[in-house]
């Protein structure tokens, strides 16, 4: 029985593997540069995005919103008037707790992408899936909220050690929080280290700027990594 999961899991990562490579083709085929948005539950993914992608500078954006049920994330950003895509997991997907490649091609139909330059794919909130299965992006964020604790990435190593860049949100909130940002970069450093991060919040705007040029960047091939 143990080797018969070890081989059920391999053939569904490879089938992933697969249908990844044709969602890259795709979007290479259109010149669009695609964000894995990853975070827990709650970190501020959707907020973060209404903030940003008001205005990007000419750079055209397209949103897949992946939940595992409703529309809330996906009608939060209806009013930036920009291309978005709800796909829910619980629709036909059995519920998972994350995005996987054939869910995302599944809903590149309905997304105008020779009209996109960027792509953001909002995943679902969970901090162990989503690292499992890539989609066909050209680079992967985790977002970490300092309400979550700094411990994240010690428990959860590989959704840090598998994203490129690491935005820490809700700094706001840090002068009410029990929260050690010297322990949070140790431990991240410990399963990533050096790896770009950016300190935001979307509540007062601090950060915006920075996340902003840094997405634009990422759409005109430019981006240079934040500072650590």
């Amino acid at each position: 029985m143990h080797r018969t999961t070890i081989k059920v899991v391999e053939d569904a990562l490879d089938a992933n593997t697969t249908l990844a490579k044709a969602n890259r083709s795709d979007f290479d085929r259109s010149g669009v540069t695609v964000v894995n948005l990853m975070s827990a539950p709650g970190a501020g993914k959707t907020t973060l995005l209404t903030k940003v992608l008001g205005d990007m500078k000419g750079v055209r954006v397209g949103v897949l919103e992946g939940d595992v049920q409703g529309s809330l994330d996906a009608d939060r950003l209806a009013h930036l008037h920009l291309p978005v895509v709800q796909i829910q997991t619980d629709n036909g997907f059995g519920g998972e707790c994350h995005l996987d490649a054939n869910m995302v091609r599944s809903a590149l139909p309905d997304l105008p992408l020779d009209d996109i330059d960027l792509l953001i794919i909002e995943n679902v909130g969970n901090l162990v899936c989503p690292a499992e299965f890539k989609v066909g992006e050209d680079i992967r964020i985790m977002v970490s909220s300092v309400t979550e604790g700094e411990d994240k990435p010690a428990k959860y190593p590989l959704m840090f050690r598998a994203c490129e860049m690491v935005i820490v949100n809700k700094i706001d909130l840090l002068p009410y929080l029990d929260y050690d940002l010297d322990k949070f970069n140790y431990y991240l450093d410990g399963v990533h280290p050096e790896v770009p991060r950016m300190f935001v919040s979307a509540k007062t705007g601090e950060g915006m700027e920075e996340l902003r040029d840094y997405l634009v960047g990422l759409a005109t091939r430019t981006a240079a990594p934040a500072t650590t």
